[in-house]
């Protein structure tokens, strides 16, 4: 549903802003607005996008900067909008992420089209995340719940951020910097005692023997790694 989604449109052009504003909100969506790279930065770290519709052609940073400093912390899907028809352009915008690329003028119904299948690519997502299962709890990611003895685990927000960055990279180290970005946010990086807070605070919940961890485990001066012990 449209009402779920919130879009940030970021483009310096005021006539383009207004248009696509109008119609997303008509539609339902709720819209963000920026009018330049560090804007555009800035907004999608305090309210979290659920998609971007970008320009390329921005005053200060440029678009493609953006993109790959959206992309250091979040994989929100990116629809570029952008004058440059130049193919390298376009190969460029999609070597740093974008999922999309759209040249102006552009009609909005097609417009809308491909932020309705970005969108959709990212429900489809949500809908196939596993389900984790331990000896001694389920994570189920798709529907961001933890249970544990038939219970469910009251995890707040920002646990659940640090259980679900972990797990979703099962097995692997997550450095701290990316733990921070991707929970708190890109103007976080060197915040690590955060971490040391939240992941004990997870393992209180979740751990058997929080002080000798099996599945949240510490990589000492490196970052965290969630796995599931074969014993």
């Amino acid at each position: 549903m449209p009402d779920r989604f919130r879009i940030l449109v970021v483009d310096d052009e005021p006539g383009i802003v207004r248009a696509l504003g109008i119609n997303l909100k008509a539609l339902g969506y709720q819209v963000e607005t920026a009018a330049s790279g560090e804007e555009a930065l800035r907004k999608a770290a305090d309210h979290r996008p659920d998609a971007v519709i970008l320009d390329l052609g921005l005053p200060g940073i440029d678009g493609i900067d953006v993109i790959r400093g959206l992309r250091v912390w979040t994989n929100v899907p990116i629809i570029v909008l952008s004058v440059r028809e130049a193919e390298r352009e376009k190969i460029a915008a999609l070597d740093a992420g974008a999922d999309d690329y759209v040249t102006k003028p552009f009609g909005m119904g097609e417009m809308l089209a491909r932020l309705r299948a970005a969108l959709r690519r990212e429900i489809d997502e949500e809908a196939e995340a596993p389900v984790i299962e331990t000896a001694d709890f389920t994570i189920d990611l798709a529907v961001k719940r933890v249970m544990r003895g038939g219970s469910e685990v009251k995890l707040t927000p920002t646990e659940w951020g640090v259980v679900e960055v972990l797990v979703r990279h099962q097995g692997k180290l997550v450095s701290q910097t990316q733990l921070l970005k991707e929970v708190w946010g890109p103007q976080y990086g060197e915040e690590t005692n955060y971490l040391r807070v939240f992941i004990a605070q997870v393992r209180r919940k979740l751990e058997p023997q929080p002080s000798t961890p099996r599945y949240f485990i510490t990589e000492p001066g490196m970052g965290y790694r969630f796995q599931v012990p074969t014993a």
